[in-house]
């Protein structure tokens, strides 16, 4: 591995994430530096090795022959130097780094968190907030929060809490809402990425969904509830999402009927990872958590088991 001597890693690296990503805005996000640095580096690359990597066109960057050729070998490398790197964070006692989902990540662990951190002040939580799916194996990650039926070959797989759905709506809307049925009067707030419909919910009246109306169409579930606290008309939510809302006034479940999308939060960790009392302490105040904030929602006490 001499031949590695004359070449620098962040080059390589920058030119890894160029031909992966396909732009250099896109690599300088992904390195944290910015778009001049990147296409230095790229250069300085080219230069070390003697070819071109890249034809300039309009401002965009076209990979040759020689960086196709050259990216699976690198983004290979890459993944095994991340890989090295997350063997030295893994089963430390200090720290915790979480991957979740946004929509939860945003409406209910931040809410939450402080609770674990007074209750374990030595471990220090990092939360990365995204949908792509970490393998708590190979990864810096020690534990995923998830929404699914489950199960996870390969994975510990803990289930915290089935996912529930309701319609929610402002204070305003609510005052129309009498009877299931008035619910297609209403404006319908539209997700178009949830994993469930509005039949789990309708079902439980003989109710059919060609009684909803058009409404807005939002790509985020957060977006959805905001929609539906602007009264905009009625969003069928889940429990972790609308908890806050619904406490604080902002948004009416008219019904208590909660029926089961036959999804549920898990906890997720790797198979050949070490077993950690951060990580226990964790998981136990997460299962502890949950049912103590979902069961003080408003109208919480009738829930429907699947």
């Amino acid at each position: 591995m001499k031949n590695l001597n004359q070449f620098h890693l962040s080059g390589l690296r920058a030119v890894e994430a160029v031909a992966r990503l396909g732009s250099i805005k896109a690599a300088a996000e992904e390195l944290g530096v910015t778009v001049g640095a990147v296409s230095q580096q790229v250069q300085k690359t080219e230069a070390q090795l003697g070819v071109q990597l890249f034809e300039r066109q309009n401002r965009m960057l076209l990979p040759t022959q020689h960086v196709l050729a050259m990216q699976p070998h690198l983004t290979s490398a890459m993944s095994s130097l991340s890989t090295a790197v997350a063997t030295t964070q893994r089963g430390r006692e200090d720290s915790l780094t979480i991957s979740v989902a946004p929509v939860f990540a945003g409406k209910w662990l931040v809410w939450h968190l402080k609770n674990f951190t007074k209750q374990n002040p030595g471990v220090r939580v990092r939360v990365e907030a995204t949908v792509d799916l970490a393998d708590p194996d190979t990864s810096d990650v020690d534990l995923c929060i998830r929404v699914g039926r489950g199960p996870y070959p390969g994975l510990n797989a803990e289930k915290l809490l089935k996912q529930r759905v309701f319609p929610v709506c402002s204070p305003a809307l609510a005052e129309d809402i009498k009877q299931p049925s008035d619910i297609g009067k209403l404006p319908i707030i539209h997700d178009p990425g949830q994993m469930f419909t509005w039949k789990t919910w309708l079902d439980l009246f003989g109710l059919d969904e060609s009684i909803l109306q058009d409404g807005p169409t939002f790509s985020d579930g957060s977006l959805c509830l905001d929609a539906a606290i602007a009264g905009q008309g009625v969003f069928l939510a889940w429990e972790t999402l609308a908890v806050y809302a619904i406490k604080s006034g902002q948004v009416i479940s008219p019904f208590p009927e909660r029926p089961s999308t036959g999804m549920s939060y898990w906890l997720i960790s790797g198979k050949n990872a070490p077993r950690t009392k951060a990580k226990h302490a964790f998981g136990e105040w997460l299962k502890d958590e949950l049912q103590v904030s979902i069961g003080r929602a408003k109208g919480a006490d009738v829930i429907l088991e699947d």
